[in-house]
C-alpha cells in the first residue's frame, strides 16, 4: 500500500491533495495525472485503514466473549477463588458425621433403649416407673455429655422421677384425701449438705413431677374428649388448654416464689412446680364425673360437686406442705408468714377454677 507522502521526492512532486485532479468524462469521474493520481488512490484507501482498529476491537472482543465462556464451562474439578470443591464438601461433611456434637450417638442410644424396653416386656417386668427411669437414663447419656450443665440438670430432674407404685398410691390418697395424713414433715437423710431430703421413693411427703405431669397430661385428653363429644373438636384444643394450664402455672409459681423471696425463705423452684401441679389430678376427677353424667343432664352438676372436694383438698395440701416447708422465722420486713400460708393456699382453689373447661358439659 502505498502511503501519503511518496517513497521519493517531495510533496510538490508527488501531488498530494493538491495533485493534477481534473474531471475526468469517464467512468470513475475524475482522472488522476503523475504522482497525483497515487495521492486520491491513498484517500481512497485511508478508510480502510481507519477500520482496522474497529475489527481488531471487535475480535479483542469475540476473544473475551469465548474466555469468558470457557471460565463458566470450566470442569467440575476445578473450583473457583474462596469456593470448596465438592471433594471437600464431602470429606468436611463425613468429618461433622465422624465427630457428632452429643456424644454418644441419639440413634444409638434410642435403638438400645428400645431393645431394653422390648426385652422387659417380654418378660413382664415392664412397668410405668421402670419406663421413665430407663428414659431419662438414656436422656441423660445421649444430651449429658455434649451440652454444658446438662448433667446436673438431669440429675436434679432424675431426683423428682424417682418414683415407685407404693409412693404413687400413697401420693394419691394424700392429694385427694389429705384431712387424714397426720405427719407432714419430709425425711431428712445424711450427706455432704446442710440439708439433704429422702427421695420419693423413700419419702410419700416428697415432691415428684411424675404425678403432675401425667395428670396434667390427663386432663388435656378428657378436655379434648369432651369438645369433640359435642362436636366441637378441634386439634388445637389440646394445645390450648395445655398452654393455658402452663402459662397459667408459671405465674402462680413466680408469685409464690416472689413472696418467699420477700420472706427470705428458701424453696427449690422445681418443689414449686410440683405443689402446684398437684391439682391437676383434681380436675382430672372433675372432668371424669363431668363426662361421665354428661347424656344425664348432670354434667356441669356433678363436675362442680366433685370441684368443691378436689379444690378443698387441694387447698389443705397446699396449706400443710408450706406450713411445714416454710422456715417458722422470716423475714421481719416480709409479708407475714401465716398470711402467706393461706394466700397459697387460695391460689390453689382460685387456679383450678381458672383452668376448668365446663363449656360443654
Amino acid at each position: 500500500m502505498a502511503s501519503f507522502y511518496g517513497a521519493t521526492g517531495n510533496q510538490a512532486h508527488n501531488g498530494g491533495f493538491g495533485g493534477n485532479a481534473t474531471p475526468n468524462p469517464g467512468a470513475d469521474g475524475y482522472s488522476s495525472g503523475g504522482a497525483g493520481g497515487s495521492g486520491f488512490q491513498q484517500f481512497q484507501q485511508q478508510p480502510l485503514q481507519r477500520q482496522q482498529p474497529q475489527q481488531q476491537q471487535q475480535q479483542q472482543h469475540a476473544g473475551f466473549t469465548s474466555n469468558v465462556q470457557q471460565w463458566q464451562a470450566q470442569p467440575q474439578g476445578q473450583q473457583l477463588y474462596g469456593q470448596s470443591s465438592p471433594q471437600q464438601q464431602q470429606q468436611q461433611q463425613q468429618q461433622a458425621a465422624a465427630q457428632p456434637f452429643w456424644s454418644p450417638n441419639v440413634q444409638q442410644a434410642a435403638t438400645q433403649a428400645a431393645a431394653g424396653f422390648m426385652a422387659q416386656a417380654a418378660t413382664g417386668n415392664l412397668t410405668s416407673e421402670k419406663v421413665l427411669s430407663q428414659g431419662m437414663d438414656e436422656i441423660q447419656k445421649a444430651f449429658g455429655g455434649g451440652i454444658p450443665g446438662m448433667n446436673y440438670v438431669m440429675r436434679t430432674l432424675r431426683s423428682y422421677f424417682q418414683v415407685d407404685n407404693r409412693y404413687v398410691k400413697r401420693k394419691l390418697q394424700n392429694v385427694l384425701f389429705p384431712f387424714l395424713n397426720k405427719q407432714w414433715r419430709r425425711d431428712q437423710v445424711e450427706g455432704p449438705e446442710i440439708v439433704n431430703y429422702a427421695l420419693p421413693h423413700s419419702d410419700e411427703n416428697a415432691p415428684d413431677l411424675y404425678i403432675p405431669i401425667m395428670s396434667l397430661i390427663t386432663y388435656c385428653l378428657l378436655s379434648a374428649f369432651l369438645y369433640g363429644t359435642a362436636g366441637q373438636f378441634n386439634p388445637e384444643v389440646i394445645a390450648d388448654v395445655i398452654t393455658k394450664c402452663f402459662l397459667t402455672q408459671i405465674a402462680e409459681v413466680l408469685v409464690i416464689r416472689g413472696c418467699l423471696y420477700a420472706m427470705q425463705a428458701t424453696i427449690p423452684v422445681l418443689d414449686i412446680f410440683s405443689y402446684t401441679g398437684y391439682k391437676y389430678l383434681g380436675l382430672t376427677i372433675c372432668m371424669t364425673c363431668g363426662i361421665l353424667f354428661k347424656y344425664l343432664k348432670w354434667g356441669t352438676f356433678c363436675y362442680y360437686g366433685a370441684f368443691l372436694w378436689t379444690a378443698s383438698a387441694a387447698a389443705w395440701f397446699m396449706l400443710k406442705t408450706m406450713a411445714n416447708n416454710i422456715p417458722v422465722v422470716t423475714a421481719s420486713t416480709g409479708p407475714k408468714r401465716d398470711v402467706m400460708v393461706v394466700a397459697f393456699a387460695a391460689s390453689q382453689v382460685a387456679t383450678m377454677w381458672f383452668v376448668s373447661q365446663t363449656k360443654y358439659l
